[in-house]
């Protein structure tokens, strides 16, 4: 096999000395997070995204050597292997040709060719694959083989055998079905019918191409088929598929003519086509599985960089109707101040009860937002609590926020943990309100697979899901970094190095010793080695901290640097204390001849003086802010033309959802999206973002609104 890096490299258009690069880094335990951030001159600056397609890649390639190493010494020890296949096997790169090649070879269960090669008719096989022109009738060759008493008594029926042999060799010949499986995937269609009586006002839809057909309509037809309301098929050009198999076996006219035709026939419909159904089927499924879950991490890295918003002091509601609505008042900083239950939904309608609590509430701990779930009731707490702050001129914002997941967290051991003395309704009003301070620490406390931001997420292959979801929220709590002394065990695990175990040991030190003074206290925590410190250093901050460059992105392997370029501006380290040395990159001048004189590179030095000149920087803040106030309150409030502002809640693969402000969000298809062609809606839009949008339908009696942004 080829060498590792070049493969990877040709794949990924990279050079084969950056590949070489990032895979002695990961040998070494290096973390992607890390190399990405803190290794920029080894990989020629590398981004995180292509450092895991090629760590994705490169678990492939290492898989499939290990696959090719296994199907050898198992042909080998048959004493089977020659030159050829050895050569075929070597040059194979998918793991689907390595299969292909192995197929023959490979221990089965009792066929019906297997019992005809123990009844000894395989020499008869032999001769019908070989065609000899010369030969006499195939009923008198197969006399010979005939034997009374056995499964094959007569001559017919030793010809049949020796068919089921020629049949099932010509399913495990690895250049027919290569040829097949193209035919497939060029040709196959995707046909789905409804079950029972079909829905008039559903029109039946055309089968589509499996090379075209959308990734989340498979996912639907798999849904349906699972839940018994579809029929999914393959179609397949079965007449082009046997008229090649027939040119790659038949090789012309002769007496076995008729009987190998027969065979091929066969072999095409009861071996390879069910086969090749399932493959098309698995790979159709594989296919919009991974688009899917793109989507899913798009929409998820999209959610975690939303803008924080600081200093809000929130009283936020989780809404209901019987049992009412859940309040919970937090401080700045997330604390929970206050609790306790209101009733201003169906059936009790305790509006003037409700806004006394809201008057005396916001009085007492001086709220300035409240925060409403989007669930069920929403609409209805929202009414009332817009009511409240008009009528009174009360100077609160308000925004409804996902609730999506609120529930998974509030019944979990992490929230029993956290607040063992509230009750599990209470958690979800609390993480509500602590989602919009800080979306990030809240929501990593969630399992990614229930944010809510993608499609068919139940449906999905839940160790890929969980693997890129967690790649995600990695890369995502990586950049943004994270305050060693006030972050919880659920973002700490996601730094680069650390991981759950050894995160729960650093809270666990954090309440036995008290906040940690310097980054270099880390190397006291338990589990917590020289390569976990290397890999997590730079992405922790301590605020007030002895060493001021600890509060900053700066590694601490780049600690005498960092001070040498504050020296050499005329500043120490204090002016990093003091909030950033402003302009620092003007004072050095030329960094390249800098970063040679200090023997560093020149990509670290940049990121170096950025993080000096303005330390801790959230990138978060970049994002569009959060909308604070609402015009329209439900569904009978819109009208055909009307002008909105709304927030994106999820982006699929045929549009986008957006928030309006009444309790259903409204599509706007990817048709829709702009004045010209887009391929995939997240060319235009990401979740969190704020976009203006025209009403163009609304039907209220499906719940439907349909949007424009054109």
């Amino acid at each position: 096999m080829e060498d590792i890096p070049s493969l990877v490299a040709h794949d990924l258009g990279l050079d084969p000395s950056q590949v070489a690069a990032v895979m002695a880094l990961l040998d070494e335990g290096c973390t992607i997070p890390f190399i990405a951030r803190y290794r920029k001159e080894a990989t020629g600056g590398l981004d995180d995204a292509t450092l895991r397609d090629l760590d994705a890649r490169l678990a492939y390639l290492r898989s499939l050597q290990a696959r090719k190493e296994e199907v050898l010494r198992s042909i080998e020890e048959q004493g089977k292997l020659d030159d050829a296949l050895r050569a075929k096997i070597a040059e194979a790169t998918v793991l689907q040709r390595v299969e292909d090649l192995y197929k023959p070879f490979r221990k089965k269960r009792a066929t019906r060719a297997s019992k005809a090669r123990e009844a000894g008719l395989e020499p008869l096989a032999q001769r019908m694959m070989a065609q000899g022109r010369r030969d006499g009738d195939p009923l008198v060759a197969a006399a010979v083989f005939a034997k009374e008493g056995s499964a094959y008594p007569t001559a017919a029926d030793a010809l049949a055998g020796a068919q089921d042999i020629v049949a099932e060799v010509i399913a495990e010949d690895a250049e027919a079905l290569g040829a097949l499986r193209s035919l497939a995937r060029r040709h196959g269609q995707l046909a789905t019918e409804p079950m029972g009586e079909p829905d008039p006002a559903e029109p039946p839809r055309p089968p589509e191409s499996l090379g075209r057909i959308p990734g989340h309509r498979v996912l639907a037809a798999n849904r349906g088929e699972k839940e018994g309301t579809l029929r999914v098929q393959v179609r397949l050009d079965g007449d082009e598929a046997r008229s090649r198999l027939e040119r790659r076996f038949l090789k012309g006219r002769s007496p076995w003519s008729e009987p190998l035709g027969a065979a091929i026939a066969d072999s095409y419909r009861r071996l390879i086509a069910p086969a090749l159904e399932r493959e098309m089927r698995a790979e159709l499924t594989e296919r919009a599985q991974a688009e899917a879950i793109g989507v899913f991490a798009r929409n998820t890295e999209a959610l975690l960089r939303q803008r924080p918003v600081r200093g809000a002091r929130i009283i936020a509601l989780d809404p209901g109707y019987r049992t009412g609505c859940k309040l919970a008042v937090l401080d700045e900083y997330g604390k929970l101040l206050d609790h306790g239950t209101v009733y201003p939904t169906p059936p009790r309608r305790q509006v003037a009860e409700t806004e006394r609590v809201l008057a005396e509430l916001e009085d007492r701990y001086d709220v300035n937002v409240v925060v409403i779930g989007n669930g069920t009731a929403s609409r209805e707490a929202q009414e009332v609590v817009e009511g409240f702050i008009e009528r009174f001129h009360r100077p609160l914002g308000c925004t409804v926020v996902n609730e999506a997941g609120a529930s998974v967290y509030s019944a979990s051991a992490l929230a029993t943990e956290e607040h063992p003395g509230l009750d599990v309704t209470t958690r979800g009003a609390l993480s509500l309100g602590r989602r919009l301070q800080d979306p990030l620490a809240e929501l990593v406390k969630i399992p990614p697979q229930s944010i809510g931001v993608g499609q068919y997420q139940h449906d999905l292959d839940q160790a890929e899901l969980g693997r890129a979801l967690a790649g995600v929220v990695e890369r995502v709590v990586n950049a943004v970094g994270v305050d060693l002394n006030t972050a919880s065990a659920s973002l700490l695990g996601y730094v680069a190095g650390i991981g759950p175990a050894v995160a729960r040991n650093i809270v666990a030190y954090r309440e036995e010793h008290g906040p940690f003074r310097s980054r270099t206290e880390l190397k006291a925590v338990p589990k917590l080695g020289p390569k976990a410190f290397q890999n997590c250093a730079g992405f922790l901050r301590i605020r007030d901290g002895r060493q001021p460059l600890d509060a900053t992105g700066v590694h601490p392997e780049s600690y005498k640097v960092a001070t040498a370029v504050l020296e050499r501006a005329g500043l120490g380290p204090g002016a990093v204390a003091a909030g950033g040395a402003g302009g620092l990159a003007e004072r050095l001048g030329d960094l390249g001849a800098l970063a040679q004189e200090l023997g560093v590179g020149e990509p670290t030095l940049r990121d170096m003086v950025a993080e000096l000149e303005k330390p801790g920087r959230d990138p978060r803040d970049d994002a569009p802010p959060v909308v604070l106030s609402r015009s329209v309150r439900e569904m009978g409030d819109l009208k055909e033309g009307m002008e909105l502002t709304g927030t994106v809640r999820n982006v699929v693969d045929f549009g986008a959802f957006v928030d309006i402000g009444v309790h259903q969000d409204g599509l706007v298809h990817v048709s829709q999206m702009a004045d010209r062609f887009v391929r995939h809606p997240s060319e235009v839009v990401a979740v969190g973002d704020v976009v203006k949008v025209r009403v163009t339908a609304v039907d209220e009696g499906r719940g439907r609104i349909s949007l424009s942004m054109r």
